[in-house]
C-alpha cells in the first residue's frame, strides 16, 4: 500500500481504477452457447445429516406456547411431512464467496432440520471450486443449472442502440442505488471516495453495456428444467442475511393455506426505471379481464383504484412462492404481453414490480403472505421481527432496525388491507 501511494497521483488513480475494471469484468462473464449437463450432488447416508434435534426441542415441538409450530421429533428428514420445494440460487461463479455465508445462515437458522434441496443456476457451467464448496455445505440435495442462453440473452428484436441509449437516458435521472454514498462514505479520505467514484462509473458502464437480464427471473426461471422438478420454491441470494431461527415450515405454509407468494420486505421502486410498467398492465387487463381475481391486492398497488401505480411492490431477492402460479395462464400471459412490449430492455422492468403486479392482480390477497417473524437482509434494508418474535427466534438483528414502519417501506399498505389481524414480529 505504501509503495502505491509512493507512485504519482495520476498512476495510482489509473491503476485503482483498471484493477476495478479487470475485477468486475470477472463478474460479468460471457454467456454459453446451450444447454449442458445438469450436474447433482446428493450426500452419503455417513455425512451426518441429518443432525440430533437440539436439547431446547422437547416433546417435538418449539415454543409451542407461542403458535411458532412444531418440529418433528424424528431422526430423519424422511419422517417430517415436507412440501415438494427447493431453494433456488441465481449466481455466477464469481458469487461464490458471497453465497456462501447466505447458504450458511440458512442451513443454521432452518434447513438442518427441513431438509430441503437446493438449486443452482448460472448462465455459464459452475466451476468445480463453486461445487465443491457449497458441497460442503448444504445438508441436503444441490443441483446445478444451465441457463440456456436464449432465455438469458436480450432477443435479436431488440434495437439495441434504442435499448444502450435508454439505460444511458435513465442513469442521467437515476443513481444505482449502490453508487449512492452512505454518510460513513462521507467522512472518508477523498483518495477513498475518488475510489468509491471510480468503481460506481465502471459499474454504470457495464450495466449500460450489459444489463443484467432482468427477464429471466420474471419470466423463466420457474421453467427451467430442474425447476420442473417442483411445485414450490424459496429464492436466495449472495450476501443476504437471515437473521431467526424458523421454527415452522414456511413452504407447508403456503401448501396448507393455498397462498402462492411470501414476502419478508416491500418498497417502493423508482418511477424513471417503469415509466411506462402499468400502462401496459392496465392495457393487458382490459384485453384480458378473465385473468383479474375478484378481491385482489390492488390495495397495495393503487391508491385510486388502479388509475395509477404507487410503485410499491415485494423486494423479490427474498420470496417464497408457488411455481405452479408463475407457470399458470394468467401470468404467463401476462409475462408474454410484457416480453412483447420491450420493456425489459427498453426500460428496466424488474422482476420485483412484475411478480407483484402479478401476485396482486392474479390472486386473493389472502393468498399473497407477510412472513413477518422471519428475519431477513438484504442491503441496505432490514425485516427485523419485533418483540416477542425477537426473542422467540434468537434473532441476531436490532429491532430499531426494522424497516417496515420505515417511510420508503410498503408494508403498512399491505397490513392495511388486513384491518383486523396481527402481525408476529410487525405489530406496529
Amino acid at each position: 500500500m505504501a509503495i502505491l501511494f509512493a507512485l504519482p497521483r495520476p498512476k495510482v488513480f489509473l491503476i485503482i481504477a483498471l484493477s476495478l475494471l479487470s475485477f468486475t469484468l470477472l463478474l460479468h462473464p460471457a454467456s454459453p452457447a446451450s444447454y449442458s449437463r445438469i450436474y447433482s450432488y446428493v450426500p452419503s447416508k455417513s455425512s451426518g445429516y441429518p443432525p440430533n434435534l437440539p436439547d431446547r426441542i422437547k416433546g417435538g415441538f418449539v415454543n409451542d406456547t407461542l403458535g411458532l409450530g412444531a418440529i418433528p421429533d424424528a431422526g430423519s428428514w424422511e419422517d417430517r411431512r415436507k412440501a415438494n420445494a427447493t431453494f433456488v440460487v441465481l449466481a455466477r461463479n464469481s458469487d461464490l464467496w458471497d453465497i456462501i455465508p447466505s447458504i450458511q445462515q440458512m442451513e443454521d437458522r432452518f434447513n438442518w432440520w427441513a431438509g430441503y434441496d437446493w438449486v443452482f443456476l448460472n448462465d455459464q457451467e459452475f466451476s468445480e471450486e463453486f461445487k465443491k464448496y457449497t458441497q460442503q455445505i448444504v445438508s441436503t440435495t444441490a443441483h446445478y443449472g444451465l441457463i440456456s442462453p436464449e432465455e438469458w440473452n436480450q432477443p435479436d428484436w431488440i434495437d439495441e442502440n434504442k435499448a444502450a441509449a435508454a439505460r444511458d437516458d435513465m442513469f442521467k435521472h437515476v443513481s444505482h442505488s449502490r453508487c449512492i454514498p452512505s454518510s460513513i462514505h462521507t467522512l472518508l479520505l477523498g483518495t477513498i471516495l475518488m475510489i468509491f467514484s471510480i468503481s460506481c462509473r465502471i459499474e454504470r458502464y457495464l450495466w449500460r453495456l450489459r444489463p443484467l437480464p432482468k427477464q429471466y427471473n420474471s419470466g423463466f426461471f420457474y421453467r427451467h428444467p430442474l425447476m420442473m422438478n417442483y411445485r414450490y420454491y424459496w429464492r436466495v441470494e449472495p450476501s443476504v442475511k437471515f437473521y431467526c431461527d424458523i421454527h415452522y415450515d414456511p413452504f407447508l405454509v403456503l401448501k396448507d393455506e393455498n397462498k402462492v407468494y411470501g414476502f419478508t420486505l416491500s418498497l417502493y421502486e423508482f418511477t424513471e426505471t417503469i415509466p411506462t410498467l402499468w400502462d401496459a398492465t392496465k392495457e393487458f387487463m382490459e384485453l384480458h379481464p378473465e385473468h383479474i381475481v375478484e378481491g385482489n391486492s390492488m390495495g397495495f398497488l393503487s391508491d385510486d383504484g388502479g388509475k395509477e401505480y404507487n410503485h410499491c411492490h415485494f423486494w423479490s431477492n427474498f420470496e417464497i412462492g408457488d411455481l405452479d402460479f408463475w407457470r399458470g395462464d394468467a401470468y404467463m400471459d401476462y409475462f408474454n404481453f410484457l416480453e412483447a412490449k420491450g420493456g425489459f430492455y427498453y426500460e428496466r422492468w424488474g422482476d420485483a414490480p412484475v411478480h407483484s403486479i402479478g401476485a396482486g392482480l392474479f390472486a386473493k390477497k389472502e393468498q399473497v403472505h407477510f412472513f413477518s417473524d422471519i428475519g431477513y437482509y438484504h442491503g441496505p434494508y432490514s425485516h427485523c421481527p419485533t418483540g416477542e418474535a425477537h426473542s422467540a427466534g434468537r434473532c441476531s438483528c436490532k429491532e430499531e432496525d426494522n424497516f417496515d414502519e420505515h417511510w420508503f417501506s410498503c408494508t403498512k399498505k399491505y397490513k392495511a388491507q388486513f384491518p383486523n389481524e396481527k402481525f408476529f414480529g410487525s405489530e406496529a
